[in-house]
């Protein structure tokens, strides 16, 4: 399955209340109607005013040709698409969304662990938009993360999934990967991962310490947006 994830910046002027508002009553009836789409979802920042972002709408293809033709290709923010409901969401973002300020990868998505069934919605999930650390290549970065950090992360305590997003064309990619782990419950979150705002934190259980040290070997701590926030599943056509 091929995604588009999008970190969402409100546009100047709106408040995120507002934002909200109006990304869940008019855009999404838009969005998840888009030609090619067969999985839509949206997450909501669990504490907003210390959020780094208003939110992060996921969008899945079957192929990446369907998705280019809805969202554009890898780089590209202004783009034409030929198709009706892809055309009337892409002028929408204008109306809500500060569209040169949100971040966005295109990937193709790994799951790792699973024990949700697609039922996501409800959960608390953590959104990392990963960059590698200087002098790593991002072939050496997509080696350590599969096959050194994954099979610490996917044993962190109160994960329920975990799945990997990698670039379809790196080269031309804002980010090396997104890592989405999700957990029925925040504070489970909060104590493996940190909460809002924190990069230095000390977790208890030695596999979440374990992950905690690792990522030094392979990311740019404070180059990697992130988000904490709580998953809404607003299409499944693979889940019916």
């Amino acid at each position: 399955m091929y995604k588009h994830v999008a970190l969402l910046v409100r546009k100047e002027g709106l408040s995120h209340e507002a934002f909200v508002d109006y990304w869940q009553s008019t855009h999404t009836p838009i969005a998840r109607e888009i030609e090619g789409v067969v999985r839509y979802t949206t997450v909501l920042p669990v504490d907003p005013e210390a959020a780094e972002f208003d939110g992060i709408a996921e969008l899945s293809f079957e192929t990446l040709a369907e998705l280019h033709d809805a969202l554009g290709s890898e780089g590209s923010r202004d783009y034409d698409p030929e198709r009706g409901k892809a055309r009337e969401a892409r002028a929408d973002v204008d109306n809500f969304l500060a569209v040169e300020e949100r971040p966005r990868l295109i990937g193709e998505e790994v799951i790792e662990r699973d024990e949700t069934g697609g039922e996501t919605t409800g959960l608390y999930k953590h959104s990392a938009f990963l960059v590698r650390k200087e002098g790593l290549s991002h072939d050496e970065f997509l080696d350590h993360w599969a096959n050194e950090h994954v099979p610490i992360a996917r044993e962190i305590p109160g994960v329920v999934r975990y799945a990997r997003v990698v670039p379809t064309d790196p080269e031309a990619a804002e980010f090396d990967g997104v890592a989405e782990l999700y957990f029925e419950d925040l504070g489970a979150l909060r104590a493996a991962l940190g909460s809002e705002g924190s990069r230095d934190y000390d977790p208890d259980h030695s596999t979440s310490r374990a992950a905690r040290e690792d990522v030094d070997n392979f990311l740019a701590i404070e180059d990697r947006p992130r988000l904490i926030g709580r998953e809404t599943v607003q299409k499944d056509v693979m889940g019916e």
